[in-house]
């Protein structure tokens, strides 16, 4: 059976034209729908377990794992992840200026249908963050008397080839975790990781 021919104008009269390949053109606007349905918020949540955002934990015999959950109310898209590991002496080959770790730390994503999808096994030293991250390694002194920190900033949306970044459902068990499996509780000066995009 031949399909249903039809034509779809825009209201000035202009046809919708499909190429030969399936492909349909269109163009961006400059700016938001003018007839949202849904507020698009911007978002920003710390990674913790529990109340505490402090990283530095001993998670080498019993792991310990920083979350940013899904909301009851509202869909997250979680597009940057923005990481802080604050230590004097830090250099690249280290975490912090701590010997590389061990197991290191592992990111997933969980989705209440198909459970944990291991994005990283072990980040283990500060250049695995910014090979993750694309971004151009660089260690920062904050204080000016030797407190160096690593800010890597991961961009989720682009490493994933997905705009909006990676989604936690209103209403569900969807989290991204961040687990610590060794022990951090000494000898750092921070280490904490924030979650940014959008809730609607």
């Amino acid at each position: 059976m031949g399909g249903i021919k039809t034509h779809i104008v825009s209201q000035n009269g202009n046809p919708l034209v499909i190429t030969e390949d399936g492909g349909i053109n269109v163009s961006l606007i400059p700016h938001p729908p003018l007839n949202e349905v849904h507020s698009v918020l911007p978002y920003r949540e710390y990674f913790k377990n529990g109340a505490s955002t402090d990283m530095r934990v001993n998670g080498a015999t019993t792991n310990v794992s920083f979350i940013v959950p899904a909301d009851p109310n509202y869909t997250y898209y979680v597009s940057s992840l923005n990481v802080k590991i604050a230590d004097a002496a830090a250099k690249l080959d280290k975490f912090g200026a701590l010997t590389a770790l061990t197991n290191g730390i592992e990111f997933t994503w969980f989705t209440q249908e198909t459970g944990s999808l291991v994005i990283h096994e072990g980040l283990k030293t500060n250049l695995m963050f910014f090979r993750m991250s694309s971004q151009v390694p660089q260690i920062i002194d904050l204080s000016g008397g030797g407190a160096d920190a690593i800010i890597v900033t991961i961009d989720l949306a682009s490493l994933f080839k997905n705009q909006w970044g990676l989604r936690l459902r209103k209403g569900t068990t969807d989290k991204l975790v961040f687990k610590v499996k060794d022990d951090l509780s000494t000898g750092l000066d921070e280490f904490n990781i924030i979650g940014y995009g959008i809730k609607l």
